[in-house]
């Protein structure tokens, strides 16, 4: 073999360890910026998951009430029974519905008016379930004041775990919350596909097996694809305590 072609091969070695090593350095950088990509979205979702709530608060504030849940397959207009009036009434769609981001005058929506989350597909939609506990009193335009707040028993649930819920309700030991107005949630990353967890199948509502599901699951997230230990929702829900507090202060309770 000539000088040269020992050269040429040599050079061709050389190019190939830079190469790999070039790869290992790239593939080293995506990674973590995937992992920043990641945290960007769920803390952006997280927070307009906060504005929502209040939104839905600002709401009651100049309405004596809560909005209803915007239907699936329509648009982000709050949607009631037929029979309702324009002041407010019984929902569709309580426990399974989207948050009415036309009705609250949201800026984050897709083409039709539904509150998106931060991943921006379809199945990303921002979900919201209000209680239709006192015949519908926290959706109805001065029920909530007629009735007064020690007659309110608003009843919805946020559990630490999905593995025991029945009925649409926690088991003693794993209840949150048991008395939650409205609950508000993203599906996360894996919407369009769904987890594989239990946990992850509770939540979006209503769970197959129980059609008045009123519990919903959240807990410390676990990587998509981690099998039992997935759940990657994010999920935050309204207090009556502050809702009423707020109420209280605006003069729409007394």
């Amino acid at each position: 073999m000539s000088h040269r072609a020992r050269e040429r091969g040599v050079s061709l070695v050389e190019l190939a360890i830079g190469l790999l090593i070039l790869s290992l350095i790239i593939g080293g950088l995506l990674v973590p910026l995937a992992n920043q990509v990641e945290q960007s979205r769920n803390g952006q979702t997280q927070r307009q998951l906060e504005e929502i709530r209040d939104a839905l608060i600002g709401f009651a504030l100049a309405n004596g009430r809560l909005p209803c849940p915007a239907a699936p397959n329509t648009t982000g207009i709050e949607s009631f029974l037929a029979g309702s009036a324009a002041t407010g009434g019984t929902c569709t769609n309580p426990y399974d519905g989207f948050v009415p981001a036309v009705t609250l005058g949201l800026s984050q929506v897709d083409a039709q008016g539904y509150a998106i989350d931060a991943w921006g597909l379809e199945q990303n939609r921002v979900r919201y379930a209000v209680t239709n506990s006192n015949s519908s009193a926290f959706t109805t335009r001065g029920e909530m004041r007629t009735r007064g707040m020690s007659a309110l028993f608003p009843d919805l649930y946020v559990c630490s775990g999905g593995t025991n819920i029945a009925a649409g309700e926690c088991p003693s030991g794993e209840r949150l919350v048991v008395d939650a107005v409205a609950v508000i949630y993203s599906l996360g990353p894996n919407a369009a596909s769904g987890g594989t967890s239990v946990d992850e199948r509770q939540n979006p509502n209503p769970f197959a097996a129980v059609p008045v599901d009123k519990a919903f699951v959240s807990r410390v997230r676990g990587a998509v694809g981690a099998g039992a230990a997935e759940f990657d929702d994010l999920v935050t829900w309204l207090s009556p305590n502050v809702l009423y507090s707020k109420m209280v202060s605006a003069g729409q309770l007394p």
